[in-house]
């Protein structure tokens, strides 16, 4: 009899201890460790082709004609138990729709309420600011609120899959000077602290900011050429703006990565639109209103947070009134030339 080996760990094996899969010859012990079972219909495959999670293995096949994944929480359900609103599509997992039918105070990932403009500079900016570590608690959220809206509907909370331990807490669009003196963020930060949020010292927090682009120019030609220096100015920057953002580079590249500069600010935009990217860049264009920059690690610090806004507002208006060749001889310390001591943002631990 010929002798056989296990193909993977080289094992000399007599007849019954042979395993054959997908054409090649294994042990038992490399057979249970490199395959699986689909818990649908039964037949093996290979690990790297499972379609379900470590614990509900599905071939793609079974997952594509009866499984589906549950918006919040990401878990797979049956197309049997999926349980959607009468305005989303998206699916929900049974404790999941429970959850957000019962709770009013932190609301879906994609809830977008009509916005509420506030202060009278027509750059408005609008904040997500993730925070973690405090629980994602309805009382907690409630309390947060309490303060935030105690003399205007200024900011709501919602669910975000990608934080652990905590929520996303957005704002209505406003002014720099509204953000600055009517907004109360730094009560905001100190009932988030008092809770146990942290938003820094986590490795996913971040904070996002969302500009206007009616404010970026009179008419859709002049928006995207103001568009097109805001993201040559980024990737033209980008180790300034790396410091700046207190993020660690592997971070920034998984949350808010970059396009990477061409020969001039046309091309450098012309590439950012036609690559394939998805939202997870530095200066997302993937919104219809907005232009969002991604870059920020989130903080509870008034000083930083008060000066990334500053930041971002400056970008924006220089991008406005200057031209392409303006930008692209522009260095960072010119730029920063115009940014105040108190706008700068501190380093934090």
């Amino acid at each position: 009899m010929k002798e056989e080996k296990c193909r993977y760990c080289g094992k000399v094996l007599n007849k019954e201890e042979c395993h054959e899969f997908d054409g090649k010859v294994m042990c038992k012990a490399c057979l249970d460790e490199m395959t699986s079972i689909c818990a649908h219909c039964g037949e093996r495959l290979w690990n790297d082709e499972n379609s379900g999670t470590g614990d509900f293995v599905l071939c793609q096949r079974c997952y594509d004609n009866h499984y589906t994944t549950c918006e919040r929480c990401g878990h797979i359900i049956h197309y049997d138990a999926a349980l959607y609103f009468d305005d989303e599509d998206y699916p929900y997992c049974g404790s999941c729709y429970d959850v957000l039918t019962k709770n009013e105070i932190i609301h879906d990932y994609n809830y977008k309420p009509e916005p509420i403009f506030y202060g009278k500079d027509n750059m408005y900016l609008g904040v997500e600011l993730e925070i973690e570590r405090g629980g994602e608690s309805s009382d907690n959220a409630q309390r947060i609120l309490d303060v935030a809206n105690s003399q205007a509907e200024h900011m709501y909370i919602k669910h975000d899959g990608s934080i652990e331990d905590g929520f996303e807490m957005v704002t209505h669009p406003m002014s720099l000077d509204y953000h600055k003196s009517e907004m109360p963020w730094q009560k905001i930060f100190d009932k988030a602290l008092d809770m146990g949020y942290r938003s820094h010292k986590t490795s996913t927090c971040g904070l996002h900011i969302h500009v206007s682009r009616d404010a970026l120019g009179p008419d859709h030609d002049a928006q995207e050429e103001t568009i097109a220096r805001i993201v040559y100015f980024v990737e033209a920057h980008w180790n300034e703006l790396l410091k700046f953002s207190r993020r660690r580079e592997a971070n920034i590249m998984r949350w808010a990565s970059r396009y990477g500069i061409a020969e001039d600010t046309k091309a450098t935009y012309d590439k950012a639109k036609k690559g394939s990217f998805n939202r997870y860049v530095c200066v997302n264009l993937q919104n219809y209103n907005t232009v969002e920059f991604r870059i920020f690690r989130g903080t509870l610090k008034y000083e930083t947070f008060i000066a990334t806004l500053q930041l971002v507002h400056d970008i924006c208006d220089k991008a406005i009134s200057a031209t392409d060749k303006d930008f692209e001889s522009m260095c960072w310390s010119d730029f920063v030339k115009g940014i105040s001591k108190e706008d700068k943002p501190e380093q934090e631990g």
